[in-house]
């Protein structure tokens, strides 16, 4: 009988805790932690906006996700600037120029204001800029095709301060397959792909998975030496057949690995409903054009798509889809393989509620320690993670 009264006692001590948890303010804490701790964010997409029309990042702006003083409000210490590449400029000296033009806004963005921004390209750089009180500005090359050239080329933005290139993007390149091209070049990496991996992992760039296709991402695991990472993807448990999102089993062998998955904050990226949306919104445009015997125009798509999302309201993800897809990510494959790669000014307005802007760090913060997060793991995800793959990079092309 005591036994049993002492469990039922533990029971209730349990839940009582629990209760006072989910009751909790963390606000607080969630402020000091995100303030305290070093936070990276290995996707942010401020080049490409600048590019499509310049804004002054070190002040206060109307428009994007990202600014100094919002950036500063959330504890952001080193947001990957993302050197953005279009597939349509693949197999083209347009690929290198697009990319030469965005590392090229990003030197200006740190001229302009060198007391608040400062490009980063190690570790060391990272945890300097933040002691010295600047925000580091590492760069990452979305899409590989500024260096289908030839090896030459990943030296070359090697040396421009580029440390990880995903692979491809929306298209197959001439390294690797794409997850969202039906056409599949290679079956995965193409012999030139493994080369730059390699050449990759020898000079200190990490490679990233992000956007490639199942079977590259095996080729990727096989080929390099050292930890890849997936710069902005999210568990595609949560949206079967999204094969941008990584599987379980890919999840698992990445961290395996010694790898991190960093999570997509887009809509489309977190929940099922978001990511079918814009199909259903085609999809129902496609029958309108058919009933209506109209053609398709762009300001008939606008005018539809306006109508339609005023009566089909976009299903926004939550701060709480991004705090399970980091929860699935720790129960399959623990807390060492998540972090963070939110895609700001890269998904449009689709990000989630409470996680609108670089602000918003701290949001996630609370919600982790909502959740039962320690403020060690919490650390971990926030950069920890990140800086054990870069500094396991660095050291292996120290060593070869």
């Amino acid at each position: 009988m005591k036994a049993l009264l002492a469990a039922v006692s533990l029971i209730a001590l349990t839940a009582c805790s629990e209760n006072e948890d989910s009751n909790k303010d963390f606000t607080a804490d969630a402020n000091r932690i995100a303030q305290e701790t070093l936070i990276v964010d290995t996707h942010i997409d401020v080049p490409y906006r600048l590019d499509a029309e310049w804004d002054d990042v070190s002040k206060a702006t109307k428009t994007g996700d990202f600014d100094y003083p919002r950036a500063l409000a959330g504890g952001l210490n080193a947001p990957f600037m993302s050197i953005y590449t279009p597939a349509q400029y693949d197999g083209t000296p347009r690929a290198k120029e697009h990319a030469e033009e965005m590392i090229g806004i990003v030197e200006r963005v740190v001229a302009a204001s060198p007391d608040k921004f400062r490009i980063a390209k190690t570790v060391a750089d990272v945890e300097q800029a933040m002691k010295d009180g600047v925000i580091a500005l590492p760069l990452g090359m979305e899409n590989g095709s500024p260096v289908s050239g030839g090896l030459a080329d990943v030296d070359y933005f090697f040396e421009r301060g580029i440390r990880y290139i995903t692979l491809a993007h929306s298209k197959s390149n001439s390294i690797s397959d794409s997850s969202y091209d039906t056409e599949r070049k290679w079956n995965g990496l193409s012999d030139y792909g493994k080369q730059v991996v390699k050449r990759m992992n020898e000079l200190g760039i990490m490679v990233d998975i992000s956007h490639v296709s199942d079977e590259a991402f095996y080729d990727v695991l096989e080929t390099a030496g050292v930890a890849p990472l997936a710069s902005h993807s999210s568990a595609r448990h949560f949206t079967p057949g999204f094969e941008r999102n990584m599987s379980d089993e890919m999840i698992k062998a990445l961290a395996a690995k010694g790898g991190v998955i960093m999570i997509n904050y887009g809509s489309a990226f977190l929940t099922a409903d978001a990511n079918v949306y814009n199909a259903g919104r085609d999809e129902a445009y496609l029958e309108y054009l058919a009933d209506e015997g109209m053609e398709d125009s762009t300001d008939l798509k606008d005018q539809f798509t306006e109508q339609y999302r005023a009566e089909n309201p976009y299903p926004y993800a939550s701060l709480d889809d991004v705090l399970d897809h980091i929860d699935h990510v720790v129960e399959i494959a623990g807390v060492d393989a998540v972090g963070i790669g939110s895609d700001y000014d890269g998904v449009g307005d689709s990000l989630p509620t409470g996680l609108k802007d670089v602000a918003s760090y701290p949001n996630l913060v609370a919600g982790l320690l909502k959740r039962g997060y320690s403020e060690a793991d919490i650390k971990k995800i926030l950069s920890g993670n990140l800086l054990r793959v870069w500094r396991a990079v660095e050291a292996y092309a120290a060593s070869h």
